[in-house]
């Protein structure tokens, strides 16, 4: 979450359930095998991509079209929202307005609690590749990006994805010395995600892994638990 490289556990600090499935793997090999190449066909005819596509699209469909239709189903958008008049509110946005304001708001726990809860079970990052109108967009230009430089049009630069632990503490920091939500107001997750449901007014990967604090926010519900992301 910090941007560290990735640590291997030795084996003595195995789970039970890691030591189950290394024992299962080096017993039955063939089956691993055929699990992988079964994987691996999978992952090529994109049948989790195309599910969380699906997913995230319906989503962020049916708020434009409780907004237009006036239905009140899903209401908001992706920072704030309600749901047949349960309040979802994103955990870094409830931060952001607590920070700003200087003092606990109490009502925003209620619309918190439901989205700590659910990203908990789920993972905190299900939400970038499910759901997040952004992420969208990103994952299509990475895959020009990838494009581009295999052609070798452009060359590939690595950042370090503790960048945006730095910016979570400088946002903060900001909330809190002018009392406005800065990172609200120029958070690309949100302005799409406004365009979307009200029509474009402020209408790519790099966003996510360096600069996005709801993903460094979310990274800490992912370390408990992460669901499948295709």
């Amino acid at each position: 979450m910090l941007g560290a490289a990735p640590r291997k556990a030795p084996a003595a600090e195995f789970t039970l359930e890691a030591k189950a499935i290394h024992f299962y793997k080096r017993e039955e090999k063939l089956d691993f095998e055929a699990l992988r190449v079964e994987a691996h066909e999978q992952q090529k005819k994109g049948v989790w991509l195309k599910r969380r596509w699906i997913t995230l699209l319906a989503i962020n469909l049916l708020f434009t079209v409780s907004f237009w239709l006036d239905i009140q189903i899903l209401e908001g958008a992706m920072t704030a929202s309600r749901m047949l008049g349960f309040h979802l509110i994103d955990l870094n946005s409830a931060l952001q307005v607590m920070l700003a304001h200087k003092h606990i708001i109490v009502n925003l726990f209620i619309g918190t609690g439901t989205v700590f809860v659910l990203w908990l079970l789920v993972g905190g990052r299900t939400f970038c590749s499910w759901a997040c109108p952004y992420h969208f967009l990103a994952e299509n230009a990475e895959r020009l990006h990838v494009y581009l430089v295999q052609k070798k049009k452009i060359t590939d630069h690595a950042f370090h994805r503790g960048v945006r632990t730095v910016f979570w503490v400088l946002f903060a920091l900001m909330a809190i010395i002018t009392g406005y939500t800065v990172f609200e107001t120029i958070s690309p997750v949100g302005i799409v995600s406004r365009a979307l449901i009200y029509g474009p007014g402020l209408a790519l990967d790099g966003w996510c892994c360096c600069c996005c604090l709801r993903y460094s926010t979310r990274a800490v519900h992912g370390a408990v638990m992460s669901a499948r992301s295709g």
